[in-house]
């Protein structure tokens, strides 16, 4: 790897480094390294990196904020991309009585949020208290039960082997916490459509966000290292609620947590590792489903090598490093 490793710093005009940690780099704080990681400086540069990879059948995959994402203990083999300062552009356009907003996949939401302001827009109050990156934001159609990316987004921009090319949203199949990009794209920008509105509606969605953020810190565990929601909310009810109905609100395996605080988070005690976390996930969902006969969908994405191996159930929600094919 560390031929390729230097053919790799020559075209990202970034960092590049073989068997980064990547624990400290999701917001659960666990997982193995990255055989090879890198930092892009720009998207024209990610756009090279990819190439390269392509050519050498080394596979990839694209690492945002780190939330909502649990990285197994033997690592990701191949190359992890995470997109950096860099990737955070903006650019505001005019529509009267809304105004198109496009930013970089590599900012964070807040960003998101206070450029809006700064342009009078309204209706987003429900991303104020999400963590993470524009670019993860749009892949998991974050949100919450008042609004999700998909009532914004217009088109996002997205990086292959062969370039860069802009997409609608309508493309991305956008469902509840769900979108697909097309295989063996990353994604560099997003443009989102968001409605201007009067100072009393303005004032309004500020409040409003600030208590949604109140109500987070409240009833969520924000002190700790978790990965977000690790299930979607079955219809007509709450992951959380049917967890806690089982039985399992502050179970504990190693290191790991169901919280206390909201059964549908757990939580790194300080010690955890991915097997932890993993062994939660499974017990929680095969209780639920003994209880209830719901089968609870993980929201969170389990990346990587596991040690030991993902248990059967959870094999269909297992992400791994995408092998790159250029365009006929």
């Amino acid at each position: 790897m560390s031929e390729l490793a230097a053919t790799l710093r020559r075209v990202a005009h970034g960092e590049v480094h073989e068997g980064m940690p990547l624990g400290a780099r999701t917001s659960v704080r666990v997982g193995g390294p990255a055989q090879l990681w890198v930092r892009p400086r720009d998207p024209e540069s990610l756009v090279a990196v990819l190439g390269i990879l392509c050519d050498a059948g080394v596979p990839w995959f694209a690492l945002g904020g780190g939330a909502n994402t649990i990285v197994g203990d033997g690592g990701i083999e191949g190359c992890v991309l995470q997109l950096g300062r860099d990737f955070v552009d903006e650019e505001i356009e005019e529509g009267g009585d809304h105004v198109e907003l496009v930013l970089g996949a590599g900012a964070p939401i807040a960003r998101f949020i206070s450029l809006a302001r700064e342009q009078r827009g309204v209706g987003l109050a429900w991303a104020a208290g999400i963590p993470g990156t524009v670019g993860g934001m749009v892949t998991m159609n974050a949100g919450t039960n008042t609004g999700s990316v998909k009532d914004h987004l217009d088109s996002v921009e997205v990086a292959t082997p062969d370039g860069l090319r802009w997409l609608p949203a309508s493309a991305l199949k956008l469902s509840y916490r769900h979108c697909e990009l097309p295989r063996g794209t990353v994604l560099t920008r997003a443009r989102c459509r968001v409605r201007r509105g009067n100072e009393t509606e303005q004032i309004d969605d500020v409040r409003a966000a600030k208590a949604d953020v109140d109500r987070r810190r409240a009833s969520q565990p924000l002190s700790l290292p978790n990965s977000g929601s690790v299930f979607v909310n079955p219809k007509g009810d709450f992951a959380g609620r049917l967890i806690e109905q089982a039985g399992l609100k502050g179970a504990r395996r190693g290191g790991a947590q169901i919280s206390e605080k909201h059964a549908n988070f757990i939580v790194n005690l300080g010690e955890a590792k991915a097997a932890d976390v993993v062994e939660l996930i499974a017990q929680a969902r095969r209780a639920v489903l003994a209880m209830s006969g719901i089968e609870l969908v993980p929201e969170v994405r389990l990346v990587g090598t596991f040690r030991p191996s993902l248990p059967e159930d959870l094999s269909a929600f297992h992400f791994l490093p995408v092998l790159l094919a250029r365009s006929a």
